[in-house]
């Protein structure tokens, strides 16, 4: 049997050091899975009003949580979603020749307040795995 894990005491999550370099390019890679997530979604939101703005949304939920799965982090739901907040930031800002991608309308603010929604559903439900845990149920 293996011996459980000794306990590091208060605070002891902060000296487990940096995390690997491979977590580390997953969250980047993440990151700009989030960028175009947010901008094929604001495109798609617009253009086919009630089933882009479904579409686009389960397309944001999919990577939030998958990305939290993937990583087994709450934070790889976090690094798409801050992707996703940068581009659809980025694309609400009009240009000075009055161009502008998000109309004021209810499909552009639902995908905007459902987006964050979403971001927030998953970063909040992603599964967390204790460190050192066993995988097997209590009292069994």
């Amino acid at each position: 049997m293996n011996a459980p894990a000794p306990d590091p005491g208060p605070g002891g999550f902060l000296l487990q050091g940096p995390p690997p370099a491979g977590r580390i390019a997953a969250y980047a890679l993440l990151f700009v899975l989030g960028l175009v997530i947010g901008v094929a979604g604001s495109l798609l939101q617009g253009g086919w009003f009630p089933g882009g703005l479904l579409l686009s949304l389960a397309g944001t939920g999919g990577l939030f949580l998958g990305g939290s799965f993937a990583t087994r982090t709450r934070a790889g739901a976090v690094a798409p979603a801050a992707g996703w907040l940068v581009a659809v930031i980025l694309l609400t800002s009009s240009r000075p020749e009055g161009d502008f991608l998000f109309a004021t309308g209810f499909g552009s603010y639902a995908y905007l307040l459902g987006g964050i929604a979403v971001a927030v559903m998953c970063a909040t439900l992603g599964r967390v795995v204790q460190p050192g845990a066993d995988p097997a149920r209590l009292g069994k």
